[in-house]
């Protein structure tokens, strides 16, 4: 799994305000989409990351001996795919299909750079991955085919069994055989990566903070500075207290926890899905599980994330793509998928086969996503990644009280979003 994706989210705000800039110089509608043609003849293109070239060859082959029309292969960096998508459907150069972490998928089709997508009944998928392609008008612009959410990765040199509850977490911090080195009385038995919003929000939400309202499409409901937020804040806190300064590191906390643990030095860390092959290579002895329950007993939140197919706004074979996106998100390709990647399909009945395969990481996120809040697509989400990351500094760093640092952070979201959006 890549965490491109994932990083996609902090570097959105930039590529939001172009794209609208853009969209109002006279990008064409997702409608009008539909106006190019039905079909421009027996031939599609498909627009995939370079990792996912091998199984883009597959699934092209099987389509064309079911279906007869020919699917050209592209592969690159889909991040810049998607940041220059807007210039590319001006130009006609933009692919039939391609993919995109979820979060982009709303605000690119509200932008106008997506076609409507309409997910069949084939897709197998469920109403959390489907509320992740759609936007805050209603649309639907992708059809779901990934899933991911953070876990906890654990040792199990050092660790039996996976920690249940933070509590157990905190026993584990009081063992001085995790003493970091040249810091007294800190310890590195427990890391993460919670000065980054990405990391931290489980913990936020897991005592009742949100983004924008309950669904995430209200913008004008920012939920960062509740008392559940302030909560959150104020337990990360009380683990700052116990790290290494370096984890203060906005930058470079992400190296040294996934060095710390490499080194056998750390019992469990919160990460991603995708850093399980760095793990493998480092021959480290690892499982993998759930988030342990928080100590207000309530399940760590995190962002639910993922993948979806998508069609750009200036295919001039809207028809053929389509029928293209419901092969790809059939149970049997969904399969596939999961067989060339390991990444966990959208598609349920494709989920239950590859739990079936009693991969630690698989069945991990497959019920770390249950718990899991779906992450805004909104175009206003973009305003957000900075201000709540300067939250979680100010605070753990002790430069501000919880409900100061929050109170701040909620004000220029705000002020951000009036700026950029208008509202």
């Amino acid at each position: 799994m890549s965490s491109k994706f994932m990083k996609s989210a902090a570097v959105l705000g930039t590529v939001t305000l172009a794209s609208l800039l853009l969209v109002a110089c006279g990008s064409k509608p997702a409608e009008k989409a539909a106006d190019a043609g039905a079909s421009a003849g027996k031939e599609i293109t498909l627009y995939v990351e370079d990792q996912y070239k091998a199984f883009a060859e597959s699934v092209a082959k099987a389509y064309e001996k079911e279906s007869g029309t020919k699917v050209n292969i592209k592969s690159g960096d889909q991040l810049g795919g998607l940041d220059k998508l807007s210039l590319d459907n001006q130009s006609g150069q933009a692919a039939d299909v391609m993919m995109a972490p979820y979060d982009r998928v709303g605000s690119l089709g509200t932008d106008g750079q997506l076609s409507e997508v309409k997910v069949s009944d084939g897709a197998k998928t469920d109403d959390k991955t489907k509320s992740l392609v759609t936007a805050a008008d209603g649309k639907v612009y992708g059809a779901p085919a990934v899933i991911e959410s953070l876990v906890m990765y654990y040792n199990k040199d050092l660790v039996k069994e996976a920690p249940k509850t933070f509590a157990e977490l905190e026993e584990l911090a009081k063992d001085s055989k995790y003493a970091f080195a040249g810091e007294d009385g800190k310890t590195s038995a427990f890391l993460a990566d919670w000065t980054n919003f990405y990391y931290a929000y489980g913990l936020l939400a897991g005592n009742g903070a949100y983004v924008f309202g309950q669904n995430g499409k209200d913008a004008k409901d920012i939920g960062l500075a509740n008392d559940g937020s302030i909560a959150g804040i104020n337990y990360a806190k009380s683990w700052y207290e116990k790290w290494p300064k370096g984890m203060q590191d906005t930058e470079g906390a992400g190296n040294l926890i996934q060095t710390q643990f490499q080194e056998g030095k750390t019992a469990a860390i919160i990460d991603g899905p995708w850093k399980a092959q760095a793990f493998k290579d480092a021959k480290v002895n690892y499982g993998v599980a759930t988030i342990p329950t928080l100590p207000n007993g309530k399940e760590y939140a995190a962002f639910g994330g993922g993948k979806a197919w998508i069609i750009p706004s200036s295919t001039k074979n809207l028809e053929g793509a389509q029928k293209f996106v419901d092969f790809l998100v059939s149970t049997e390709q969904q399969k596939a998928f999961y067989d060339a990647t390991n990444e966990i399909p959208a598609n349920t009945e494709a989920r239950s086969y590859a739990e079936g395969k009693n991969d630690e990481l698989t069945t991990a996120v497959i019920k770390q996503f249950k718990n899991a809040q779906p992450m805004p697509n909104i175009s206003q989400m973009s305003a957000v990644w900075d201000p709540a990351k300067t939250m979680l500094f100010d605070a753990v760093s002790g430069k501000k009280d919880a409900k100061t640092a929050a109170n701040d952070a909620v004000t220029l979201i705000k002020e951000t979003i009036k700026q950029k959006f208008g509202e």
